[in-house]
């Protein structure tokens, strides 16, 4: 018979149970801690551009996804958890967004867009509108889109750049690679 000192065997320890907590909570702490970079990028992008909305489109699975964060000037212009216009956003679009592609446009109405986009747009309100993809090692992680709603607006090399670096900053932050 061997005998174990109370150090080697406590039969009220839990250590797996311990560790799965462990990992819950650094998973929880990373969770609000992206979260958090996330509304502050998209809140200081909508006060410098000053435009009626900042929102992330984050893809949850194959080019399908949701507005999951937004900066408004106004609650009226809420669109959060908006899922999009699936069929407007195909293969072709994606294409371009992974090869780094911003869209800008100044007035929807006289932009060459697809009926179905144009539409869409209608349908948010949108007059204007800023798009730049958050690209990450595993590829399209999601959009950084800022929308103009209550008039056209042309956009300026400053505008676009300023959100490029909103959009590489999410794309660089160990909570979002790790997400």
């Amino acid at each position: 018979m061997q005998i174990h000192s109370h150090a080697e065997f406590d039969p009220s320890s839990n250590k797996p149970t311990e560790q799965g907590l462990q990992k819950v909570l650094q998973r929880l702490v990373q969770t609000m801690q992206r979260d958090a970079l996330v509304r502050q990028t998209t809140n200081r992008l909508r006060e410098s551009l000053r435009v009626d909305r900042v929102v992330l489109y984050y893809f949850y699975w194959q080019w399908h996804g949701q507005v999951t964060f937004e900066a408004l000037s106004s609650e009226e212009f809420s669109i959060l958890g908006s899922t999009g216009a699936d069929e407007c956003f195909n293969d072709e679009y994606a294409e371009l967004y992974l090869a780094g592609r911003t869209k800008a446009i100044a007035d929807i109405e006289s932009e060459p867009i697809t009926t179905c986009h144009r539409d869409f747009l209608r349908s948010l309100q949108v007059r204007a509108n800023l798009v730049v993809p958050v690209l990450v090692p595993k590829g399209l992680w999601g959009l950084l889109v800022a929308h103009h709603c209550q008039e056209t607006r042309s956009w300026t090399q400053s505008d676009i750049e300023l959100m490029q670096s909103g959009a590489k900053t999410l794309a660089t932050s160990p909570y979002i690679l790790e997400s």
